[in-house]
């Protein structure tokens, strides 16, 4: 069963908003589960040497979270059939207990032989963090 009725999916329809919160301790879990122990993800001083603000997530979180959006509104992961971003800001993560939030929308920017497009919008902070973000959905 789909989260939605896929033969009335439409141009411009607008998919549910998506907050995607995350605190320090988070980037760790995901350094180790990916094995990418780049000091960026964890200390504060060795980002800021490189210009950061301080600690980054991995752009892989940010991309493969920002993806809920359209698996949680079609209801089968299987049904994407493309995805791609661009990265274009860091998310930050301070070193307290609230952590941060990345907001994410999207919307249906076509339909065409029975496939979606899907136009999605990261920022965090106010600032896009993923660019030219969109995945095609298989509605048939």
């Amino acid at each position: 069963m789909t989260a939605i009725d896929l033969a009335q999916v439409a141009k411009d329809d607008q998919l549910p908003t998506l907050e995607l919160h995350l605190t320090r301790p988070d980037v760790v879990r995901y350094s180790g589960a990916s094995t990418d122990f780049n000091p960026i993800h964890y200390s504060d001083r060795v980002a800021k040497q490189i210009g950061l603000p301080g600690v980054v997530v991995h752009g892989m979180w940010t991309m493969g979270a920002a993806l809920r959006i359209v698996t949680d509104w079609v209801g089968d992961p299987a049904r994407v059939s493309s995805y791609f971003v661009r990265f274009v800001n860091p998310v930050p993560v301070p070193d307290d207990d609230l952590g941060t939030t990345v907001q994410v929308e999207a919307r249906v920017s076509s339909v065409a032989d029975g496939v979606a497009t899907i136009a999605i919008e990261a920022t965090h902070d106010g600032d896009k963090v993923l660019g030219a973000a969109k995945a095609t959905v298989r509605l048939d």
